[in-house]
């Protein structure tokens, strides 16, 4: 394999009859090329080219070894430009594995979109459970994963933040009466989020500078977030949930409460993750677009909190390994 090279040297020669002119096109200085072709001619145990001063002459082995050769470097070739059309034009199958609430919530109409101005990609998507990435990168391209970085050897570029908002029933709070500080909190009912490493997600919160870091007392630990749903519904205590078009049916419907209002939950951070940094054309443009439109207006106004624009980053440019 090491001899590739010599090869490419050996068919441009062959392919001019002239050391000057091959040299000039290969780019390389002509005692190189002469010293390379030299080297080959040892290699393979045969002469290739009769030289004399005036012209280069294919001998009958340089024949066949050309003619051989140059189906190798034009497919050689083949290969390159495919892969470089690869590398800038989106296309093929696009594996992506994703927390089912998120996807629904968030990312059909980023989907939608994304099929719409590129055409040649097709979709596989996982939503059946919140694996990490470690164990799905078998059957998927990209990771969509939200909240704590777990360890591992994966790329991670930021999307930016999800923020949540209390909630609450009628019923739970005719009950319980309604929370008036964060700190009341540890005297309610509380339905907690349970991330894919068996523990509950906290519930930072948020005034303007004011923080506060709430560990809720719950009876529910949940991993989905039309679960967590469903039971504030129910009056089985207060949750916290992203603003998407159902609760938003829910508060004009009086169903559900905000309660603390001027407070939030979050940030909770959303990244992309990778296997690799070196990602073809459909999974990079893909991240660069997900970023656009999360960023740019698609999630509910006060939901998605992007990252600074300064700091965005690009294909190969402030990745995280986690």
């Amino acid at each position: 394999m090491h001899h590739l090279h010599g090869i490419h040297l050996f068919v441009e020669v062959a392919k001019t009859r002239n050391f000057g002119r091959a040299a000039e096109t290969l780019g390389v200085p002509k005692s190189t090329l002469s010293r390379q072709i030299a080297e080959l001619e040892r290699a393979v145990g045969v002469r290739l080219l009769n030289r004399t001063t005036r012209k280069v002459e294919l001998t009958d082995a340089g024949h066949l070894y050309f003619e051989r050769c140059q189906r190798i470097i034009d497919a050689a070739q083949v290969a390159h430009e495919e892969l470089q059309t690869l590398a800038e034009t989106p296309s093929g199958l696009l594996r992506v594995n994703m927390p089912s609430d998120f996807g629904t919530g968030f990312l059909t109409e980023v989907f939608t979109a994304f099929s719409e101005r590129y055409p040649e990609v097709s979709f596989y998507l996982d939503q059946a459970s919140p694996e990490h990435a470690s164990r799905v990168f078998h059957r998927c391209d990209i990771a969509v994963e939200i909240g704590e970085r777990p360890g591992s050897t994966h790329i991670a570029r930021q999307l930016g933040a999800l923020y949540g908002y209390l909630y609450a029933s009628p019923a739970y709070l005719s009950r319980h009466g309604e929370p008036r500080h964060p700190e009341d909190l540890t005297g309610h009912q509380c339905l907690t989020y349970r991330a894919e490493n068996g523990r509950a997600w906290r519930w930072p919160l948020s005034r303007g500078d004011a923080l506060m870091e709430i560990t809720p007392h719950s009876r529910f630990s949940i991993n989905s977030m039309t679960m967590m749903h469903g039971l504030i519904l129910q009056g089985a205590g207060i949750g916290v949930l992203a603003r998407v078009n159902s609760v938003q049916a829910d508060l004009a419907s009086g169903r559900l409460l905000r309660i603390l209002p001027e407070w939030h939950a979050g940030p909770y951070p959303v990244y992309a993750v990778t296997e690799s940094r070196l990602l073809p054309a459909k999974t990079r443009i893909f991240i660069e677009f997900l970023m656009e439109r999360l960023n740019g207006g698609s999630a509910a106004p006060g939901e998605f909190a992007s990252r600074p624009a300064s700091s965005l980053p690009l294909p190969g440019a402030e990745d995280e390994i986690i």
